[in-house]
């Protein structure tokens, strides 16, 4: 491995959608204890990189509507440029992560950060992230609110599309 190789950190932002609330309501709603509603995004190259229903967005870090993150993960680093990043990135933005693809059980912001973070640093995210939705749907409840919530696509605001946010 070539030692002279930029390397560049990257971290995982994660941002409890509920506000705290899961972690009160959940025992009683789902009879199991939540600690949070995911949303989660890439910090790196400068920027936080997620997935929505807009499709793949960027922004100064902590930079959308939801302020600061509830927790930074650090990920590692990685010697991917961020040339090679943003080509990846919009290669995704025109196929798997197009806005009209976003499914919040399936194929949400966790999917994409996942993916991503697998990509950069070869390791995926904490499987408590990635875990919620198969928690959620394994309970009554979930399944009752299952057709409501998967009508509901997450796009926080204060972020630029990549790709120009076309729907093909």
């Amino acid at each position: 491995m070539d030692k002279s190789a930029t390397r560049y950190n990257v971290q995982l932002y994660i941002y409890d959608l509920s506000r705290g609330m899961a972690r009160s309501l959940s025992p009683i709603m789902l009879g199991k204890q939540l600690d949070g509603i995911w949303h989660t995004a890439i910090v790196a190259y400068g920027d936080e990189f997620f997935f929505g229903g807009e499709g793949i967005s960027s922004c100064s870090p902590g930079g959308t509507m939801l302020g600061p993150p509830d927790t930074v993960v650090e990920l590692g680093e990685t010697e991917v440029s961020e040339e090679i990043f943003m080509d990846y990135l919009s290669s995704l933005g025109e196929s798997t992560y197009r806005g009209d693809r976003y499914r919040l059980f399936e194929h949400n912001c966790n999917t994409f950060t996942n993916e991503v973070a697998q990509f950069l640093t070869g390791r995926p995210i904490p499987s408590y992230i990635t875990d919620l939705p198969s928690e959620v749907l394994s309970t009554p409840f979930g399944q009752i609110l299952r057709p409501i919530l998967d009508s509901i696509h997450i796009a926080p605001p204060g972020g630029n599309v990549i790709n120009g946010g076309r729907n093909i």
